[in-house]
């Protein structure tokens, strides 16, 4: 378990490799300044090193360009997966200033954000197929959010029924992680990143 905690995030991750494997062709990266948190799960198609081949472009340029935009983000990304095998990314950019949450996927890569003042869950749907280098349509949502709401980003590895109830039912970001480790299957490459926006 990997964590990010200071006074505005706290989040909690997990990672495993599918059996066999000796790495996981899925990938997080996550990033916090004074403005905002940047955090986003790329799954490369397949698995092992070629899947990671692909998975690992997302961090490399999240780390050059995180201040930019999320659709600036994802075409940089999809610009660098020509000629690979490419991969299902998701990223969300949270901004403290504001309280404004935005995110944008192509692929598989779910997201929840829990919010406890009305007791709503949002899902938004993903963009389907995966980035490959070719034009991509993308779509980046927005969302308000409040101190202590919860969100979960986690790739198709993890397979959660009824999230709105392990959301509402979680004491906080770490309760919500044991909650979604306690129904992994453990066949699969499986990332997730469950966390708490605090402010």
């Amino acid at each position: 378990m990997k964590t990010v905690k200071d006074d505005r995030v706290e989040a909690y991750i997990y990672q495993e490799a599918k059996p066999g494997n000796h790495e996981s062709g899925d990938v997080y990266y996550t990033f916090t300044n004074e403005d905002y948190f940047l955090c986003a799960i790329a799954d490369g198609l397949g698995n092992g090193p070629i899947a990671r081949e692909s998975a690992e472009i997302v961090p490399e340029v999240l780390e050059k360009h995180h201040d930019e935009s999320i659709d600036q983000l994802l075409s940089r990304c999809n610009m660098h997966m020509h000629q690979k095998r490419g991969a299902a990314v998701a990223i969300i950019k949270a901004y403290f200033k504001t309280s404004t949450i935005e995110y944008s996927c192509v692929g598989n890569v779910r997201f929840y954000l829990y919010r406890r003042s009305d007791d709503k869950m949002i899902y938004p749907l993903p963009v389907m197929g995966y980035l490959s280098g070719r034009p991509q349509k993308l779509r980046t949502q927005g969302y308000d959010y409040g101190p202590g709401d919860l969100f979960l980003l986690h790739s198709d590895g993890v397979d959660i029924r009824s999230p709105k109830a392990f959301m509402q039912n979680s004491a906080g970001p770490y309760d919500l992680y044991k909650k979604v480790f306690d129904t992994l299957k453990h066949g699969d490459d499986a990332t997730y990143i469950a966390g708490s926006l605090l402010r």
